[in-house]
């Protein structure tokens, strides 16, 4: 008894010291001393969440605590986005509601627990069209009060934290709508630091044995690291010192999931990743000194010492980044022959690259322009809101398409600079503009050169728009565009023509029925005939002429009723479950399937990818069989995942694969933990790239090597050369992920071999 009583007493303590901790965390920033409005909330909190326990055992209140240490340290934020982060469960989990906490804490903390309590059931949910409303109501309040959404990060931060106490399954879906969407989030508010463990942390979980790999090997080399940054600080400190700059100055190696994300994209490897590490330096702002100024004279002081590479300057100080970044990036060539990436910032500019658009609270009087930058993204959004896309799958999509995208700067044919998402074209350049420009865009000129709507523009390009009255949007228009804003007025343009042309239809089919009411019986059998999903589809159809109605309506009421679909697989499937399990007199082998299908609604277990599993799970008429998607080419060996499709198969993906990232962020609900099973037997495709020094007899060399030690079975081979360079291409067919590795090594042996890696079919 003793020791229970001591064990509440150290955790109540613990909560005490945390609750402390928050306070020193607020009393240390620069906000206004409202420390009893804080005490008041957590009090509240605490006793709200009275003898409630997370996942992990800890108390509840510790969830609420910390996500208010990441609100006021790590955002920046200062007492009502405190409050309402302690405060933020509190009308969900209990009987308390957002009219309690209106009376006791006034509207504005009351608002926000209010926006951030009709998100919290998960943005995305169960159901598909109820997980775009509450990405909808998300972004409605967080054009509202920003900081709704700064402490839905803060919240969806600590859950990654404490994610080692989920089930594999839960952590899939976690993971992928937290790269899928709060990420991006993150990057577009400028949280760079929380941008970067989200990921981080997304990455350990989804790979965790990669993870340890990189991690390691970034350890390894971190000397030899240490010795080139020395050897490349000792002449840039003097020439800074002279200067009299206060300044301090550091590298930073690249995060594990970034080098990664490199090593993926440009297939190659550890020892192929030359920009590790950045060097960072960070100037105190002094009196009557301009910082874009003082940006440029280190910059001149360390291209006195070093070389520049011209084609890696980044200017964000005269054109900040859309998330209001602001710094001055060049590469320089080393003492030791390495290019080396320099960051130059002033204070305020790591301010605001840490924490973000909070930070610029901080320098409000200094009327930054970035400020702009924020409520022109916020006033796109609710652009997009105005015409939300039916779809809720493509509504997320066109909301993520401009979070997370790097930028470049265009001019108008009058000088005016334009912000656009890297890959932007002619046609979004004309939506950026006005919406009625792009509508009615027939052409462009880049640079005085004619160019269709299609073409993609580059950072300098001066762009002139050519329009015409009798053009209208197309649905074709929507490959040229890649901003959310550009797509979203094509389709409310095209779904006006389409409702046009459903309206003529409409009018069709009436007067054929001689205007009498037509029964639902009848209409179902008139969408059988002409195999329609709906009213409105049916009506398009016929007015836009692609089908022609018969002219007897007695036709449609000859029809044999339409036959009923198959029930859902997961209606089915809990039925199943929960038949077994519930029946009286069960016998014990009937229950046992029905607690293991029950586990596998619940997404508890792990399906085991093997020719006797689907036998097994064939024989529970659960699933028919099992896919290996083209999409990521999965291999055994492969971090993969499961996902149920509406066919009651089991799609299988690699955890990177970026289908799969959308996949998980949107049908959460049927993903489930797979693992690989005996397939030595089976051959799996894959594709091997390799470049190189070209020379007479290397491809005889490659494929020698191959034979050494192995047989191999090669489907086909492209080899091509250029210059002197050559590219190629094996299509082999192997029994893992760990055979394609010992491939690629014994081609990397090969005299004039510069790369080789796996690649996607």
């Amino acid at each position: 008894m003793g020791d229970s009583n001591k064990i509440v007493v150290d955790e109540d303590q613990f909560i005490e010291d945390e609750f402390q901790a928050l306070l020193n965390d607020y009393l240390n920033s620069n906000h206004r001393r409202k420390v009893d409005i804080i005490t008041r909330a957590f009090n509240m909190a605490k006793e709200a969440h009275k003898g409630t326990r997370r996942r992990s055992g800890e108390a509840y209140i510790l969830h609420p605590l910390s996500v208010a240490r990441i609100v006021s340290k790590e955002i920046g934020l200062g007492s009502t986005s405190i409050s309402a982060a302690l405060l933020h469960d509190v009308v969900e989990d209990t009987d308390y509601t957002v009219e309690d906490i209106r009376a006791l804490f006034g509207d504005k903390i009351a608002s926000i627990v209010d926006g951030l309590t009709k998100i919290s059931s998960g943005m995305f949910g169960e159901n598909v069209s109820a997980q775009a409303e509450n990405f909808r109501k998300l972004l409605l309040t967080m054009s509202d009060d920003i900081r709704v959404i700064l402490i839905k990060i803060a919240d969806r931060l600590h859950n990654m934290r404490t994610l080692s106490s989920m089930s594999p399954t839960k952590q899939f879906k976690i993971t992928g709508e937290t790269l899928y969407i709060y990420a991006p989030l993150a990057h577009r508010l400028g949280l760079f630091a929380i941008k970067t463990e989200l990921e981080e942390l997304c990455f350990k979980y989804e790979h965790p044995e990669t993870y340890a790999d990189l991690t390691e090997r970034i350890e390894v080399t971190a000397p030899t690291r240490n010795k080139i940054y020395e050897n490349f600080s000792v002449p840039v400190i003097e020439a800074l010192d002279k200067m009299g700059i206060e300044y301090e100055m550091h590298a930073r190696v690249k995060s594990v999931y970034s080098i990664w994300n490199k090593m993926q994209k440009k297939g190659i490897e550890f020892n192929e990743v030359y920009d590790l590490f950045a060097v960072r330096i960070v100037f105190e702002l002094t009196p009557g000194i301009d910082e874009k100024k003082r940006c440029w004279d280190i910059y001149s002081a360390i291209t006195d010492i070093y070389k520049l590479r011209p084609d890696r300057i980044r200017d964000w100080v005269s054109h900040p980044k859309a998330n209001g970044y602001q710094a001055l990036h060049l590469t320089v060539m080393g003492p030791d022959g390495k290019w080396i990436e320099i960051q130059i910032r002033s204070r305020r500019m790591d301010d605001i690259a840490e924490k973000g658009f909070a930070a610029h609270w901080k320098y409000k009087e200094g009327k930054i322009e970035e400020d702009n930058e924020l409520e022109k993204w916020l006033k796109t959004i609710q652009e997009i809101l105005s015409n939300p896309n039916p779809n809720a799958i493509d509504f997320l999509d066109t909301v993520k398409m401009n979070l997370f995208s790097s930028e470049i700067f265009v001019f108008t044919p009058k000088g005016e600079i334009k912000t656009l998402p890297q890959g932007a074209t002619a046609l979004d350049f004309a939506y950026s503009i006005h919406t009625r420009i792009g509508d009615h865009c027939l052409g462009a000129k880049i640079n005085h050169t004619l160019v269709p709507l299609s073409q993609k523009l580059s950072s300098g390009d001066q762009i002139e728009i050519l329009t015409s009255q009798s053009v209208h949007p197309q649905p074709e228009w929507l490959n040229f565009v890649s901003t959310a804003k550009a797509r979203t007025k094509i389709e409310a343009s095209i779904r006006r023509q389409r409702r046009q042309v459903a309206e003529k239809g409409k009018n069709m089919l009436d007067e054929l029925f001689g205007n009498e009411a037509i029964d639902n019986t009848t209409f179902n059998k008139i969408l059988y005939v002409y195999n329609a999903e709906n009213k409105e589809d049916l009506y398009f159809l016929i007015g836009n002429n692609d089908i022609i109605l018969h002219q007897d309506k007695q036709v449609f009421i000859k029809v044999k009723d339409e036959p009923a679909k198959s029930e859902n697989l997961f209606v089915r499937y809990m039925k199943q479950a929960m038949s077994a399990i519930k029946k009286p007199g069960t016998d014990p082998k009937s229950n046992k399937v029905g607690n293991e299908l029950t586990e596998q609604v619940e997404n508890k277990g792990k399906v085991k990818i093997d020719r006797k599993s689907i036998y097994k799970l064939e024989e529970h008429n659960f699933i028919k069989n099992f896919i290996i998607l083209s999409c990521c080419n999965p291999l055994p060996g492969d971090d993969v995942f499961g996902f149920i499709t509406d066919n009651e198969e089991v799609e299988v993906h690699k955890r990177s694969c970026q289908n799969g990232l959308r996949i998980k962020s949107n049908h959460g609900d049927r993903i489930i933990d797979v693992a690989w099973g005996d397939y030595r037997q089976y051959s799996f495709l894959a594709s091997i790239v390799f470049t190189g020094i070209d020379r007479v007899g290397i491809l005889g060399s490659i494929l020698s090597k191959l034979a050494e030690d192995l047989i191999v079975n090669i489907q086909s081979v492209n080899v091509s050369s250029n210059d002197g360079i050559f590219e190629g291409v094996f299509n082999v067919h192997v029994h893992s992920a760990e055979e394609v590795n010992q491939l690629c090594a014994k081609i990397a042996k090969v005299n004039g071999v510069s790369t080789v890696h796996r690649s996607n079919l």
